[in-house]
């Protein structure tokens, strides 16, 4: 019987083209990648190529041809092969030979360069090995031996048992031929041009392999009657009948071989067709085995166990006794590919946006927010509860989860408030990276706000002491004799109404237009910024040098992440988007009162070039190997107090739906949850399932009537002694902020945060108050202690709590007048009886209602100590009037905020900063400290 490779290949194909269907439906954009590298021009090559590429057009593969010069040398073929090794959307790739170079190359060099789990032609000594010790299950095995035991199969005769011959030791054919019959258990003995007894040899094989590269080598009469032949020669003999004048033969008398075998291979139309369609089959199969390893959701991650000690010492001691798993680890843990990742360092690392194009099709996890009760100024461990969660979810349930963080400021870490890492047991690691310089987003916002403020005083400068003409000139310069305008310049125009791009063509009236932006000193609200607590930056004159003639104005320093540009990193769901926040960003307003942007200022493109890099989220990992997303740190008071948008996107990617992403709002739950709900969750179009509101003992006393707690001064006796007459008279400020939550439609869970002064009595009352007033549930958290494992109850809780039914809603319509979102944030979240607005936030109302500002969500300016505006009022305040001081805009990250009462955006440093138990240590060289 004919063995016709034709007919076996269309059927494989046939199959495989099945297969990547179905990959395509469970994995909607997913394909199987090709990729064959060939060096030079020869027309053979060029012909097998074209096979291979038709093939896989026809299959569905998605097939990419490299073509190297014939002058590349070794190097260009290797650093190509490194590339195709790092690509994640190559799952096979080969390197067609022989390689056609006018420079010296090592062939074995460069196949054994090919990633293993790629090599789909199995030429790789490591795929050899493989095959050569039986693990045919753990590698590739070479196209034309993988072929000649599919035609073999084909036959339905059992190869275990049966006497096998193979001629030829090649390593392409012979040699894995010889291993892939051993390893299905037949007899095998491999013979070559220079065995003594070939046809003897022949004459017992049950199965005959020849692959010896001479015409008609193997005569009819040798072959054992009824044995299955497989004639993998091809070769060129003169045929005077053709007009070619010769004609293709295999190694074998294919004449007489055929009255004696049962099955045979036909040369052509036997075993070529099968190595193309085999080179197919095993990049389907590495993709499978890609697809298997790297399913989204799928994490296989590996936990630190933490060796607690009692008492718990510092926080630095704890991160620095702690050994973190290598950065790039945790990322192929949650299914990041290599080229998605950016190493800084061994602890840190950016993640590309372009992985949420990659996940777009997949389901999102759980979204889980923590927030707190009305705080005292030592705060009462919304971070720590963040991080002792995610381990207790992640290390202890073995739920995927990521914690998504804001990055802290190093002015309040240098100056009262210390680190931001979390505390004991429930860190983000190393602590000193995430608190000081990580990746550089910081800088660059503070790199990128000046640059806006630079532009600012230059213009003024420049349109004061130049006429319309010589702004032109300056604006629109002549090169080589052509003008042309910038693309931003074109977008001016626009803006103005002018519909001309030839630079020439504009009137007198149009270049005035078009070169003052004519700024009001007065209305600038764009400062410059410093990541430092510096109090005697607040109130500063600029432009006091000669040069300047004359040009002073009063101006301040902020400190950097009060700058809008903070807020719309925290906002942008990714770097086109960014950049029209950017451009939308109103400085001032022209003495006509017209808004002026940074787009108007020509800076936007500029801004999107400094910030390209920090608009990819941080990777770290907390003390137990949960990894984290650390990415932006907006002010809470006149920003949102919100991680980014894309770091909770991508997170929510990677956990898979059943996984879980916690998140952490700033300040209370009456400022950092109310605008996660109605700013961060309105952009992002995210849906939280689960409230975390984290509430102490000591925050209770508080608010019931205890005397003032202050940073760096001894608690009162009243929160180091039980006293549940003050804890239960404080679970007003628990209820209502309860009560906020729930206005959202989102299950609470609360979590009493223990600290070692707290009683039994006063821990449990807590919880009691906490299920009466609505909470899903209340648990005791031990975490700060305990690691993850203190947290357990609460993890246990959040996931029963994200099982149940959520209908979140916005507190309010954005279409609502300005005055009318205030006051209903003011009386729902507050407890206000009404608003105020002072005569400055009069005028800013109507400014912003007339500029196009008016439909903007409301971000409240407000302090973080009190329900009120007043931080002495404790408690759950009620029939207070709250004054509205002023409005600003930050028209690009999107929101309006209302100033209540005075609050500096420059703090300043105490008697004792934090600094001055800040070093470097002596010996090791790391860092000494309490952060």
């Amino acid at each position: 019987e004919i063995l016709s490779g034709k007919i076996v290949s269309g059927q494989v194909r046939d199959r495989l083209k099945q297969q990547v269907a179905e990959m395509a439906e469970k994995f909607p954009g997913f394909r199987p990648g090709l990729a064959i590298l060939q060096v030079g021009n020869r027309d053979d090559s060029n012909l097998y190529i074209n096979m291979k590429l038709k093939a896989a057009a026809e299959i569905g593969i998605s097939a990419n041809h490299i073509k190297l010069p014939n002058t590349a040398t070794e190097a260009d073929v290797l650093k190509c092969i490194a590339s195709l090794n790092a690509d994640p959307a190559v799952h096979g790739f080969i390197v067609q030979l022989p390689l056609d170079s006018d420079k010296p190359i090592n062939t074995e060099k460069i196949t054994n360069a090919v990633a293993p789990e790629k090599d789909v032609d199995g030429l790789s000594s490591i795929n050899a090995g493989k095959l050569s010790r039986g693990d045919l299950g753990d590698c590739f095995i070479p196209c034309t031996p993988k072929g000649c035991m599919e035609l073999i199969r084909q036959t339905g005769v059992q190869v275990a048992g049966k006497r096998a011959v193979v001629i030829g030791r090649s390593k392409i054919v012979g040699a894995p031929m010889h291993d892939l019959l051993l390893w299905n258990n037949a007899t095998v003995t491999t013979c070559h041009s220079k065995t003594s007894t070939l046809a003897e040899e022949v004459g017992k094989a049950d199965i005959l392999v020849v692959a010896a590269g001479r015409a008609e080598m193997v005569k009819g009469e040798w072959i054992k009657p009824g044995a299955i032949v497989i004639d993998c020669g091809i070769n060129h003999v003169p045929d005077t009948t053709k007009a070619s004048g010769k004609r293709v033969v295999g190694d074998v008398a294919y004449t007489s071989a055929k009255e004696k075998a049962s099955f045979i291979t036909p040369v052509p139309g036997g075993v070529g067709p099968m190595t193309v369609a085999m080179l197919m089959q095993s990049t389907v199969e590495s993709a499978q085995r890609f697809l298997e390893k790297f399913q989204p959701g799928k994490w296989t991650i590996q936990y630190n166990q933490l060796t607690l000690k009692m008492p718990v010492p510092s926080d630095i001691e704890i991160s620095q006794s702690c050994v973190p798993k290598p950065i790039d680890q945790v990322a192929k843990e949650v299914g990041l590919f290599p080229d998605e990742v950016e190493l800084y360092g061994q602890t840190k690392a950016k993640v590309q946006l372009s992985v949420l194009n990659r996940l777009k099709n997949q389901p999102d996890g759980k979204y889980v927010v923590v927030t707190g009760i009305t705080p005292t100024p030592l705060g009462e461990g919304k971070s720590t509860t963040t991080v002792g969660l995610v381990q207790a979810l992640g290390a202890h349930l073995h739920q995927n989860v990521f914690a998504c963080v804001r990055q802290p400021s190093q002015g309040p870490t240098f100056g009262i408030k210390g680190g931001a890492a979390g505390g004991g047991y429930c860190q983000v690691v190393p602590m000193e990276e995430f608190n000081l310089h990580l990746t550089g987003d910081i800088h660059a916002i503070t790199a990128a706000n000046n640059l806006v403020a630079a532009a600012i005083d230059a213009r003024i400068f420049h349109e004061l002491t130049q006429s319309d003409q010589a702004l032109y000139n300056r604006l629109v310069p002549s090169v080589n004799g052509v003008r042309k305008f910038s693309d931003i310049q074109i977008r001016r125009l626009q803006k103005l109404g002018i519909n001309k791009t030839d630079p020439m063509a504009l009137t007198k009236e149009e270049v005035n237009s078009f070169v003052r932006l004519d700024i009001d000193p007065g209305t600038i609200t764009w400062q410059r910024v410093l990541d430092t607590n510096d109090r005697f930056l607040r109130k500063i004159t600029i432009g006091q040098s000669p040069t300047e003639k004359g040009f002073t104005r009063t101006a301040q320093f902020d400190i950097t992440v009060s700058s809008e540009i903070m807020a719309v990193l925290a906002l942008a769901d990714g770097l086109d988007d960014m950049k029209k926040r950017f451009g939308r960003m109103v400085v001032a307003s022209s003495k006509k009162g017209q808004p002026v942007t940074a787009d108007d200022l020509g800076v936007t493109g500029a801004l999107a070039v400094l910030m390209k890099d920090a608009v990819k989220p941080n990777l770290m990992q907390t003390l137990e190997g949960t990894p984290v997303f650390v990415h932006a740190g907006p002010f809470a008071n006149i920003a949102h107090g919100n991680s980014s948008v894309l770091a909770d996107k991508i997170a929510l990617k990677l956990v898979g739906k059943d996984g879980f992403v916690v998140t952490e709002a700033g300040f209370g739950a009456d400022i950092g949850m109310e605008k996660f709900f109605n700013i961060k969750c309105r952009y992002s179009g995210l849906r939280p399932h689960v409230v975390v509101l984290v509430a102490t003992v000591r925050a209770l006393k508080m608010h019931g009537g205890g005397p003032a707690v202050t940073a760096g001064v001894p608690l009162p006796k009243e929160y180091t002694e039980e006293n549940l007459q003050l804890v239960a008279k404080g679970c007003s400020n628990l209820n209502k902020q309860i009560q906020n939550a729930r206005m959202f439609g989102v299950p609470v869970v609360v979590a009493v945060n223990a600290f070692k002064t707290d009683t039994k009595a006063e821990l449990a009352l807590v919880v009691q108050h906490a299920k009466e007033a609505g909470a899903f549930d209340a648990v005791e958290c031990t975490h700060w202690a305990e690691g993850g494992k203190g947290a357990l109850a609460l993890a246990r809780a959040v996931q029963r709590a994200s099982q149940a039914p959520s209908n979140f809603r916005f507190l309010y319509n954005v279409e609502l007048p300005v005055v009318d979102k205030i006051r209903l944030i003011a009386q729902q979240v507050y407890g206000a009886r009404d608003i105020e607005l002072l005569p400055e936030a009069q005028e800013k109302v109507a400014l912003y209602t007339k500029q196009g500002f008016g439909n903007l969500p409301i971000c409240m300016a407000k302090t973080h100590l009190s329900l009120s505006h007043d931080p002495e009022q404790k408690g759950a305040p009620t029939d207070f009037v709250l004054p509205i001081r002023d409005i600003r805009a930050s028209v690009g990250a999107g929101f309006l905020y209302p100033l209540v009462g005075t609050m500096s955006t420059m703090p300043g440093l105490p008697t004792r900063p934090c600094f001055y138990d800040i070093d470097l240590d002596p010996v090791s060289g790391g860092v000494n400290g309490l952060f």
